[in-house]
């Protein structure tokens, strides 16, 4: 081969180590790209903030309940233990904080294992690839999930500090049994926070994300026991503890919390109360953002309520089985409101959420019976009759009722009393003046008082509405009787106070919805109505209570439902008693017998703990003594008389003629 002819193959071979050159490295450019294109963006982590627990508080700071996806409640690395960092890294990744994100030696013993193997047996991950996986990649062993994993894990350690990258680790890995991150593990398993965790915790929380399922101590304690061991003896070996304080630790017990099952206070208020945060936040933000909710609920009030239910409940099912009622299961609906500010103190939905999470407190629409009349006796007040205006009970036949037929209304006694006030007529809840009466307002006009007033649900335009006839929901009728002491203002009820998010900032503020109802003279006529029924009515067992307190009882056809609705000066609370059957509490079980003890009992409790308050009587509101039976002035030592409210210019007045009422 002459020169010129070994110069031209030279430049061929270099020609074609070039083109080979190239084409390897396009290909390695093109595997590189095929690998990391869809890749995560490393800088997210910068403004990743994981899934927290948003805890909702009552008004008194008790913890309601916690919602979540995942149970993680992120914590900052300066308040983990010194313990907990160095068994994570004396298990997981003894070379952490000397590696580059990646453990070349210990991946090259994972292949040879795996090869011989034939499929994936030693992962040889780094904390940092571990990470990489938990927030970026699926669990799912594939060598080109490996690789990637590789790609994130340099990526990470390039741009964070191994404490940031051990924080987020800490904070966002599986420790079983629903814990996401060391806080919430700590809380699941000890109850108690990460930063007050001993050794022999901090080694069992850092022996859990190798197995999580199978090494909790929830799921097997022997087994976590072990492992808990196992983590203490590397710690030992590693340096971190001396032998003396690892035989003692490796000695102590594990205190695991109780666990309950039942772990949400006030159940059925909370769910109410969801609704309302689903619609402000969302669900995702909801469960996953980490907030804090404050409530109007009272804690306290809460527990009272709970004990006056149990109670009553359970007298009431001995009397129906002495009754002779088989399998009887009534339930009891409470909600109570503040009355200035409308917002839920206590709230009980059934006597078992758990059982039936059926909230008959907020979503159960049940007749309300003579509940009812108080609408009905303050939309005449509002229309400008007095209280001592008299009307007529006896018996009544209205043509043209249900289907055609003649309508013959009853009262509950079965007798009728003749001529008697308003007064009268609504403290010993007769039936035919309520009927009487709405006839004379109409009913139609009753229906849109009852709308105004804050019912929500359809009501009937008919006569027998007087009667509670028509389908209400407690909470509604509750927020109706607020009114009067609440001087005429109608505050639609709500259990949401605040929202703040994981930086303390205000998310959202409850702004209550008010609308003025009734003329303040109106409402204090209603409420002195009202304070008759306890004082000379239906409701008079609620005269235990030493407080000024007004109400009234409801009881529907053959006893299937059973209410007391009333109110103090600054709390309104509702009682329903009932089967969801809606079938008979036994014969005599009215709202005086089977409803006012529990709300007697609820509001005893209740008012311990308040001031003494008197209802309003505004300026134009006078004050006299009368006979409830005629309407007429009575001297204040008259064994009839009592005390009652009438508009300035409407109060009867002496005459000549001996009369003293208004015509």
């Amino acid at each position: 081969m002459n020169i010129r002819s070994a110069i031209m193959y030279k430049n061929k071979v270099t020609i074609l180590l070039i083109l080979a050159g190239g084409v390897i490295c396009g290909i390695m450019v093109g595997a590189f790209l095929a690998l990391t294109h869809d890749l995560p963006q490393i800088r997210s982590l910068e403004t990743f903030m994981p899934s927290a627990v948003t805890r909702v508080y009552s008004a008194d700071k008790v913890l309601l309940a916690e919602l979540f996806v995942e149970k993680r409640d992120p914590v900052p690395f300066k308040v983990m233990p010194r313990y907990l960092k160095a068994a994570l890294i004396a298990t997981e990744d003894k070379n952490f904080y000397k590696h580059s994100g990646i453990d070349l030696k210990g991946i090259l013993r994972a292949v040879i294992k795996d090869i011989a193997a034939r499929e994936f047996v030693e992962g040889a991950s780094t904390i940092t690839q571990q990470l990489a996986k938990t927030l970026f990649l699926t669990p799912k062993k594939t060598l080109m999930r490996k690789i990637k994993e590789v790609f994130l894990a340099l990526q990470m350690e390039r741009r964070y500090t191994k404490d940031e990258i051990l924080q987020l680790y800490l904070n966002q890995v599986y420790f079983g049994s629903g814990a996401y991150g060391v806080e919430s593990a700590a809380q699941k398993f000890f109850g108690k926070s990460v930063q007050d965790l001993s050794l022999e915790e901090c080694a069992l929380i850092a022996a859990m994300p190798k197995a999580p399922s199978r090494y909790s101590p929830l799921v097997n304690k022997e087994l976590a026991i072990k492992r808990r061991n196992i983590v203490l003896k590397q710690m030992a070996r590693t340096g971190i503890i001396t032998e003396i304080t690892l035989n003692k630790a490796i000695e102590k017990p594990l205190n695991i919390k109780k666990q309950n099952k039942n772990s949400v206070k006030a159940s059925y208020f909370v769910e109410y109360v969801k609704i309302t945060l689903e619609k402000i936040l969302g669900s995702s933000r909801l469960y996953k953002g980490g907030l804090t909710v404050s409530t109007t609920l009272s804690f306290e009030l809460q527990k009272a309520a709970e004990d006056a239910v149990a109670s009553g409940l359970f007298a009431l099912e001995r009397r129906m089985k002495q009754g002779g009622i088989k399998n009887p299961d009534p339930q009891c609906a409470l909600v109570s409101l503040d009355v200035q500010s409308g917002g839920v103190l206590a709230m009980i939905g059934g006597k078992d959420f758990y059982k039936s999470p059926f909230n008959r407190a907020v979503v159960a629409r049940r007749q309300p019976g003579s509940a009812f009349k108080p609408i009905v006796y303050a939309h005449a007040i509002e229309r400008g009759f007095s209280q001592n205006m008299m009307i007529l009970d006896a018996p009544v036949i209205f043509k043209g009722g249900k289907n055609g037929e003649d309508w013959r209304p009853e009262n509950f006694s079965r007798d009728y009393k003749g001529e008697m006030t308003l007064r009268k007529a609504l403290s010993i809840s007769e039936n035919i003046p309520a009927v009487r009466l709405i006839e004379m307002l109409g009913p139609s006009s009753v229906v849109e008082f009852g709308y105004t007033l804050g019912i929500n649900s359809a009501l009937g335009p008919n006569l027998s509405l007087a009667l509670g006839t028509s389908e209400v929901t407690l909470i509604d009728l509750t927020s109706v009787y607020a009114v009067f002491p609440n001087r005429g203002k109608r505050i639609k009820p709500f259990g949401v106070m605040e929202i703040i998010d994981r930086r303390r900032q205000v998310v959202w503020r409850v702004k209550p919805e008010k609308r003025v109802t009734m003329s303040r003279a109106g409402a204090a006529i209603m409420t002195n109505m009202l304070e008759g029924v306890v004082k000379e009515g239906t409701g008079k067992k609620a005269r235990v209570i030493k407080r000024p307190v007004a109400g009234k009882t409801g009881t529907t056809n053959k006893y299937k439902d059973a209410l007391f609705i009333g109110f103090s000066p600054s709390i309104a609370t509702g009682v329903w008693v009932g089967q969801d059957t809606s079938v008979t509490l036994g014969k005599w079980e009215t709202g005086a017998k089977a409803a006012l003890p529990i709300w007697i009992k609820f509001m005893e409790k209740a008012l311990a703990s308040r001031p003494y308050q008197y209802f309003d009587i505004p300026d134009d509101v006078v004050r006299v003594y009368m006979d409830p039976l005629t309407g007429l002035l009575a001297s204040e030592n008259s064994p009839h008389a009592v005390t009652a409210f009438f508009k300035k210019g409407t109060e009867p007045i002496p005459v000549k003629n001996g009369s003293g009422r208004v015509k």
